[in-house]
């Protein structure tokens, strides 16, 4: 099974073009990937609102462009456009593995005066890998407010921890069919997407860190198969806002133990200019 996460600014290149056609061709040329994490994806955003954008529909695009995808569109942002149209941003799981079920977790948005923000979610797929089912999780975290950021990491910690307690403990109550027909989690679980810090913050670690209930602790896939290899720079590293700002490493996979065990390999795409992120793909068998 392999694995992108992308944080594709809203399919806008390094050269300013909007594209979500060179995303998927980009993507594909990349890795014969199995399911697709992308972050800020956009509709109905035209120039200024989002530069260089037309408005275009993202989310509609890119399930287009993807045949025999599902596609598992979170809508973070969703407000007025003109003429009683709606703008929406977020972020999307498209997912050639059969998809069990889904989830959509707003994440907290506690106000910090001052600072300007954005309502973050975090989609959730449960897909049938060849080995089992997992359940992938992709996300962005917020950018200007550590407030933010802080309380946005507390409740992925929490979401994973209530995932794995139906996977631990459920059971099958309702075979219906209908709204609450049983469908059984499973333990695997995969977190990624843009954490916007980087490996050295306390956030990092403290998504990492133990659960009281037993749960099992996420690892950082690539200091799980890199151990004291520093991560590569996933961001400004074409697009930068002064020539002599530093690159960033703020794109992270994290695992649990089921998934550590089937990891291969975990890589960062450094040579692309289709956004100004760099993707991450990572293998399992």
């Amino acid at each position: 099974m392999i694995i992108m996460s992308w944080n594709t600014q809203w399919c806008r290149g390094v050269d300013g073009r909007v594209d979500p056609a060179r995303i998927v061709a980009e993507a594909k040329r990349i890795a014969d990937f199995d399911v697709l994490c992308l972050q800020e994806i956009a509709a109905n955003f035209p120039d200024p609102r989002l530069a260089s954008s037309a408005g275009e529909d993202q989310f509609g695009a890119l399930e287009s462009l993807l045949p025999g995808y599902t596609a598992v569109p979170g809508i973070a942002v969703d407000h007025p456009g003109d003429h009683g149209t709606r703008r929406r941003f977020g972020n999307m799981i498209l997912s050639r593995l059969p998809v069990r079920q889904t989830f959509s977790h707003r994440l907290p948005f506690p106000v910090d005066p001052g600072l300007k923000g954005m309502p973050r979610i975090a989609v959730e797929a449960i897909v049938g890998a060849p080995f089992g089912d997992v359940r992938i999780i992709t996300t962005h975290l917020e950018y200007y407010s550590q407030k933010q950021r802080k309380s946005q990491v507390e409740a992925l910690r929490d979401l994973y921890a209530e995932g794995h307690g139906h996977a631990r403990d459920g059971a099958m109550t309702d075979t219906s069919g209908g709204p609450f027909h049983t469908f059984l989690r499973p333990a695997a679980t995969l977190i990624c997407g843009d954490f916007n810090l980087e490996p050295d913050d306390s956030l990092h670690a403290r998504m990492k860190d133990p659960f009281r209930d037993g749960t099992p602790e996420l690892r950082d896939a690539w200091e799980t198969l890199h151990p004291g290899e520093p991560h590569p720079a996933t961001f400004r590293i074409y697009e930068k806002t002064y020539p002599e700002e530093a690159e960033l490493h703020c794109d992270f996979v994290f695992v649990n133990e089921p998934l550590q065990q089937r990891l291969r390999a975990v890589r960062v795409d450094g040579d692309t200019q289709a956004a100004d992120h760099q993707p991450v793909i990572v293998t399992f068998a």
